[in-house]
């Protein structure tokens, strides 16, 4: 194998690791503090007002109905269309929101280009004179991969200009914010003329990726296209370990967090969480709590 395709695979297996371990480590967060955040989404009957099951006299005998079809409109439109940074930032969004379709089209793209390899292994054809799936796979990788890097490099322009200008903004960014933006511009660029220029329809990655996943021997036709796959492979392996990567907690943040309104019953898992953390020590001090304790022992202090 040539030196590419053995960092490609390195970039991959990185960022399944990364990805797995931000998982493991956020399921493994200690319990919330139980705040009460409304609307929630899933409050058949109540979310457009903000109300909730504690409204009805004696809850806690009568069955909870939930909303599932209104919580996933909820997600889909804070997820996709940025809902929260429209309402607040309307600047932002005019960036923010190419910047992430952007990505999300790239990862489909991806999706799309792993998939077709896999089928061209097995002696599936893909292209213009390939079968109907053949045909609908080649026309789909052109469209997500192109329009996924050209939203991707318009976003991130926006989003570097933003940070660079915006006095307020320019307190809270660090040297980090830069060269992400840059990164994703620069590897969306030379991935764009690499290929339009050279290969248009993305059959030299397809092929390489095809020859990447057999563990074979790949051919690059030209530098620039080596140089795409190589940003396009750190990238992929730099978003997964830096905070770029928030999408991971995007789905504890809603569930978990912020719509997570399940009632802390006696015997419950989350009663049982609370005595746990409750037994901690208390590892900082201030004027009204004294390092050394538990939180419980404060707590009943505080109570005093």
């Amino acid at each position: 194998m040539m030196w590419l395709q053995v960092f490609s695979l390195a970039c991959v297996a990185v960022s399944i690791l990364a990805i797995i371990g931000k998982v493991l480590r956020y399921m493994k967060a200690p319990q919330h503090m139980r705040w009460e955040l409304y609307p929630v989404p899933h409050e058949k009957g109540r979310a457009e007002y903000g109300g909730s099951y504690l409204e009805e006299l004696d809850w806690w005998t009568k069955p909870r109905e939930s909303d599932k079809f209104n919580e996933l409109k909820e997600m889909a439109e804070e997820i996709i269309l940025l809902k929260g940074v429209f309402k607040h930032n309307r600047r932002v969004w005019g960036s923010s929101f190419p910047f992430h379709f952007g990505m999300y089209l790239l990862i489909g793209w991806l999706v799309l280009l792993f998939g077709s390899a896999i089928l061209q292994q097995l002696n599936i054809q893909i292209g213009t004179s390939a079968g109907v799936i053949g045909q609908i796979v080649h026309y789909l990788t052109a469209i997500t991969g192109y329009a996924g890097l050209v939203l991707t490099a318009f976003g991130a322009l926006g989003l570097l200009l933003w940070r660079a200008t915006d006095e307020r903004q320019r307190e809270f960014n660090a040297p980090i914010d830069y060269f992400n933006l840059l990164l994703m511009t620069g590897m969306s660029v030379v991935v764009i003329i690499a290929h339009a220029t050279t290969d248009p329809s993305f059959t030299t990655l397809r092929q390489y990726i095809g020859e990447t996943i057999t563990l074979s021997q790949a051919t690059v036709p030209s530098n620039l296209i080596g140089i795409g796959i190589g940003l396009l492979s750190f990238t992929i392996m730099w978003v997964t370990i830096t905070r770029m990567s928030h999408f991971v907690a995007k789905y504890f943040l809603y569930h978990a967090v912020r719509w997570n309104d399940e009632p802390n019953e006696r015997g419950s898992k989350i009663e049982q969480s609370l005595i746990k953390l409750l037994s901690e020590k208390v590892t900082w001090s201030a004027d009204h709590i004294q390092s050394g304790k538990t939180w419980a022992e404060v707590v009943k202090e505080m109570k005093k």
